[in-house]
């Protein structure tokens, strides 16, 4: 873990990876004193930024960040949403060969295990999801498309997230949703936040 400052109102935490960042984030959010001392809490892919709250100094946020990187949190601590997919991805074979498994394991497996949304970014409404079933884990395609379309679900390291609209992408496609992941007539627009649960549906061949 190394603390670096960012700005006169930010710490910048750097974690070994995805889960000891979302690990740190959920520690530092649930110390009584966060909320008096903080204005944010940014996840990332192997960093947490903590803001502070004007007047609060960046000796009173190191106190915040824990000793050690904390365990892991279960994924179904957050709130949940299901999200029904239909699994007829370009890349599901693909994917099934890569992590040998057969393509209605892979379709099982990513059912099969929440996921916590980690953090956000890339897009408008795009979440990074982490805490799937390891044996998913699968390099991003070595030539990304030029688009791909809104809602399709994919998989890339550690990692699977639905694209809230059209955008290239060098994800391993492995199905499709019609749920809306950025709307601004919602509030908030975005449908998914860090902390939340995600369970993906076997919607089947015909949704």
């Amino acid at each position: 873990m190394n603390l670096l400052p960012y700005g006169d109102r930010g710490l910048l935490v750097e974690l070994a990876g995805t889960a000891e960042a979302v690990a740190c984030a959920d520690a530092v959010r649930a110390d009584p004193a966060a909320a008096a001392l903080l204005q944010d809490v940014v996840p990332g892919a192997r960093t947490v930024l903590l803001v502070a709250r004007p007047g609060v100094g960046l000796d009173r946020l190191r106190a915040l960040v824990p000793a050690a990187a904390p365990a892991p949190v279960a994924a179904t601590q957050g709130p949940e949403i299901t999200v029904p997919v239909v699994y007829d991805g370009p890349d599901l074979a693909a994917v099934a060969r890569l992590t040998g498994l057969a393509e209605a394991e892979v379709v099982a497996a990513h059912t099969g295990t929440p996921w916590r949304v980690a953090f956000g970014g890339f897009a408008p409404g795009f979440a990074y999801l982490a805490g799937g079933d390891p044996r998913l884990r699968v390099p991003r395609r070595a030539e990304p498309r030029p688009r791909v379309p809104a809602g399709a679900v994919g998989l890339a390291g550690e990692l699977s997230g639905v694209y809230p609209r059209a955008s290239p992408g060098g994800w391993q496609l492995i199905g499709r949703t019609d749920v809306v992941l950025w709307d601004l007539d919602r509030d908030p627009p975005a449908l998914l936040a860090a902390g939340m649960t995600v369970r993906f549906a076997d919607a089947g061949a015909g949704g």
